[in-house]
């Protein structure tokens, strides 16, 4: 699919392409109510994880969309060597939610469980800056066979979230309520004008359709009395986030190794996103793209534990949305950040998007998190999958990846930080396939022809 609109310079990429301010703000909003509910949720989990109070709970959102926009800005953007300089959003990892919580819940109080948190992330977040350079030349352990089959699984194993949501949410989950046909009728009903909209073949319609199902949706839901915007009466007009807002960090080992096989997890989701988002928008990302972004990662995340919010890593949906919309441009991407930070500023308006219905988001969130595991599928025809060994490693990780999904006990005589570490899906499918693929293809001579084809250079980007 084409990116929507004409072009203005034919000599400058999609991607470095500045597109008009009215398109920069509306594509930038949909990235960011794609992101959003995703974003919210690790402080929500970590709030009810540790203990917080609502108020606590409420800095941590706006905290969270505030460093959001910044780390967004950073990755997409560029600085010096810091950045990859494509469409990547930039959002908390899941990956930390188990951990953190652990780390919370050795804390005398909720302040000090908090504190520990930070005193973590911002140690693996400068670790990460620091050993960038390195894990950009070892890309050899992450060909197609390995990013391709995390892509697919981080796919695979965010639908059942999309169709919770679809139900009705979570906070419904158990309750007769969850999977009525009222919610169902919400989530199909966006997902089919979404659709509908891409049937019209309509360059520009195409380009915003999930952002106009979200907003109908709403809006259907609204007029029709299942939706109030409470919140919004609630919030303050102004918030804004401070440095160390609960006091200085505290460091501990244990807290300190558990974040940092966090920021080695999130490594090879970066590494699968910025790859996979090099394939949609036709720009090449080889080791110094992915030292740059695993740069930005570690300077985000360090950021994150200053300002009072989490580990940061590129957000998977919205690889899916840019393969959605067709839209390359980097810029869009910029002002979605720019737009979180004022959402992380004025807590009245990011009660507004917070009020978008659990059913709505769902029916897109079905689209993009299926792109997400198109983008995979796409990757993995890359490796030669008639080779056994490339086909065992897809299956095996696979299987493993469904492991903490299906029999979620299966973690608990390990011991607390590595089992809060191996308790998502993605992780276990992620290490899996490294480990498969450095037995099978990079500590042999005989390698498959698609284990090493990764280019040691990119082309420069501006």
């Amino acid at each position: 699919m084409s990116e929507a609109g004409p072009r203005t310079r034919p000599d400058v990429h999609p991607v470095d392409e500045v597109l008009p301010i009215p398109k920069l703000a509306l594509y930038g909003f949909q990235h960011v109510l794609a992101f959003y509910a995703g974003a919210v949720i690790v402080p929500l989990l970590v709030a009810s994880g540790i203990g917080l109070s609502p108020e606590q709970l409420v800095y941590l959102i706006n905290a969270d969309l505030f460093t959001c926009g910044i780390a967004t800005i950073i990755q997409a953007l560029g600085f010096w060597r810091i950045g990859v300089r494509l469409p990547i959003v930039q959002g908390v990892t899941f990956t930390a939610v188990a951990p953190m919580i652990a780390i919370g819940q050795g804390a005398a109080t909720p302040t000090a469980a908090l504190l520990a948190i930070y005193g973590a992330t911002m140690t693996a977040g400068l670790l990460t800056f620091l050993a960038a350079p390195f894990l950009g030349r070892i890309l050899r352990i992450f060909p197609p066979v390995v990013t391709g089959t995390v892509l697919m699984m981080m796919g695979l194993l965010l639908l059942p979230t999309a169709l919770t949501d679809a139900a009705g949410g979570a906070a419904v989950k158990g309750t007769p309520e969850f999977g009525s046909p009222k919610h169902l009728a919400y989530a199909g009903g966006t997902l089919l004008f979404i659709l509908a909209l891409y049937r019209l073949r309509r360059p520009f319609l195409s380009s915003i359709a999930v952002l106009l199902g979200l907003v109908g949706g709403t809006l259907v839901s609204w007029l029709l009395g299942d939706t109030a915007f409470d919140q919004v009466g609630k919030a303050d007009w102004l918030g804004v986030t401070t440095p160390f807002h609960y006091g200085a960090p505290t460091f501990h080992i244990g807290a300190i190794v558990a974040m940092v096989l966090v920021m080695m997890v999130t490594v090879v989701e970066t590494i699968g996103d910025a790859k996979a988002t090099g394939e949609i928008v036709g720009r090449e990302v080889g080791r110094d793209g992915i030292t740059r972004a695993l740069r930005a990662d570690g300077v985000s995340t360090f950021l994150g534990g200053a300002l009072n919010s989490f580990p940061y890593t590129c957000f998977a949906q919205n690889v899916g949305l840019v393969r959605l919309t067709g839209v390359r441009s980097r810029f869009v991407v910029v002002a979605a950040g720019a737009i979180m930070i004022l959402l992380g500023l004025f807590p009245k308006a990011a009660a507004y998007v917070a009020g978008i219905p659990s059913d709505v988001l769902g029916g897109a969130a079905v689209a993009m998190f299926g792109m997400v595991a198109v983008v995979g599928i796409q990757t993995l025809a890359k490796a030669d999958l008639r080779d056994e060994r490339n086909a065992l490693i897809v299956a095996i990780s696979a299987g493993a990846g469904f492991l903490p999904t299906v029999v979620p006990q299966f973690a608990q005589n390990l011991p607390k930080d590595l089992a809060a570490v191996l308790g998502g899906g993605i992780t276990v499918a992620a290490l899996t396939a490294i480990v498969l693929n450095l037995v099978f293809n990079v500590l042999t001579r005989d390698r498959p022809a698609d284990a090493d084809e990764t280019p040691a250079t990119e082309p420069a980007t501006a």
